[in-house]
């Protein structure tokens, strides 16, 4: 949104910020760099639960929090998809606008309703094997 490339992000936002914590940052940059790869395929099973809207007039921060919650779907198996939607939620009502919360709430969920019924979320790792996703 800045104007500045994938590198640029990285090295005067994401690093800068997180200095004295190199978990964060690597789950950050990790993070970044995924939804990058992932923007059009995250993009494309946005779009699809949008209703009366398209992908171009949803407000930019909704947009890119709904792309990160994607991609935590998608690339991130040991995050909880309930935690990846909450966090979401969170970020949107604190960052974006009174309607953001719910608004990210319906698109996740009906985002992730699709990726179960195509087999197309996998999650492991201590705690999450075995658990029934259909009820998270």
């Amino acid at each position: 949104m800045g104007g500045g490339g994938a590198s640029h992000v990285r090295d005067t936002l994401i690093r800068p910020a997180l200095a004295d914590d190199p978990a964060t940052t690597k789950f950050a940059e990790r993070l970044f760099a995924e939804t990058l790869a992932t923007e059009v395929e995250s993009s494309k099973l946005i779009d699809r639960h949008l209703r009366n809207w398209t992908l171009g007039r949803v407000a930019s921060l909704d947009r890119l929090i709904l792309r990160m919650a994607v991609c935590e779907f998608l690339c991130f198996e040991d995050i909880p998809p309930k935690v990846t939607m909450n966090e979401a939620i969170e970020l949107g009502k604190a960052y974006s606008t009174q309607k953001s919360g719910p608004f990210i709430n319906g698109i996740l969920d009906a985002a992730l309703h699709e990726l179960r019924r195509k087999d197309g979320i996998r999650k492991s790792g201590r705690g999450l094997i075995g658990m029934e996703w259909e009820n998270s």
